[in-house]
């Protein structure tokens, strides 16, 4: 019984992830206290950490790569990054979707208006704006992946 609410739990936090939300925390959570009470072994705890550390790494190089690739400077980055946490958290009354579409809005607000706080250019912070954007895309796909692998590598611990 604890172990099928474990699972559930662990696909709840999944569904987090593209949500900009500590999601695959939770999952790693749940499997630290499984190993806790001896549930999970450590080497499954060792590796889903190093899964989502792997994942939360691969968000931050692949946004800022876009960043740069569209002409972003460090301003930029942290203007997406601050924005898509405000974007989260103002689009939190709207279920599910508000969130997603306002993390990702969040981003390119942010970058825009930090490009364009250092340009004066409309033109150069919407292409940077535009990069974060397509960054944030592929970095939430990607840790949703990453999600997917520890939520099977978790269930598969917990229920056998």
């Amino acid at each position: 019984m604890m172990a099928l609410a474990g699972v559930l739990i662990m696909a709840v936090a999944l569904l987090l992830t593209p949500l900009g939300l500590p999601g695959l925390w939770i999952m790693v959570g749940v499997l630290a206290f499984a190993t806790w009470f001896g549930d999970v072994s450590v080497v499954t705890l060792a590796l889903c950490v190093a899964i989502a550390v792997a994942a939360e790494a691969i968000e931050f190089v692949i946004v800022s790569k876009m960043n740069v690739r569209y002409g972003g400077s460090r301003l930029a980055f942290w203007g997406a990054i601050f924005g898509g946490v405000a974007g989260v958290l103002l689009g939190m009354p709207i279920p599910v979707i508000g969130s997603i579409i306002a993390g990702f809005l969040g981003s390119f607000a942010g970058a825009a208006a930090a490009t364009l706080y250092e340009t004066r250019r409309v033109d150069s912070a919407t292409r940077v704006a535009w990069g974060v954007l397509l960054g944030r895309m592929w970095a939430a796909a990607a840790k949703a992946a990453a999600g997917v692998v520890i939520l099977v590598l978790g269930a598969a611990a917990l229920m056998f």
